[in-house]
């Protein structure tokens, strides 16, 4: 029997339930602090957040799965890059020379809060990898 698809109800068959998780073993591997983390999830309230982390976020809103699939990305992107995987996490907090990051680390930029901040660092990560112009 054809086990796809999977009832949304399912932790196998709900991809915002497995993004969160994903996003908090990401989140640990970067050392991110809970204020960090809250800046990349784009703001949602402490109690929201907390409570996603006890129960599980099994919705989450759209803006939220945006940033969450940059971040994946970019995690992906650095453990592709670096074959070091404490070097990859740790590319995030180096600082860079490249003008997109005018000098500080890429940490830095993500944490401006805009969502297109981490699309460009995605996009640079991508270009890098030789998958964009």
């Amino acid at each position: 029997m054809n086990a796809w698809p999977r009832p949304a109800d399912s932790p196998a068959g709900n991809p915002a339930a497995a993004a969160w998780r994903a996003f908090l073993r990401l989140a640990e591997r970067w050392d991110l602090s809970v204020e960090e983390q809250l800046v990349l999830l784009g703001q949602p309230g402490r109690s929201t957040y907390f409570k996603w982390k006890k129960e599980g976020a099994t919705a989450l809103p759209h803006d939220t799965l945006e940033r969450l699939s940059y971040l994946l990305g970019i995690y992906k992107a650095l453990q592709i890059l670096f074959a070091d995987p404490e070097r990859a996490d740790g590319w995030l907090r180096r600082p860079n020379s490249d003008p997109v990051f005018g000098g500080g680390p890429a940490l830095g930029r993500m944490l401006s809060g805009q969502v297109s901040d981490l699309y460009v660092v995605r996009q640079y990560l991508d270009a890098q990898l030789g998958g964009w112009p």
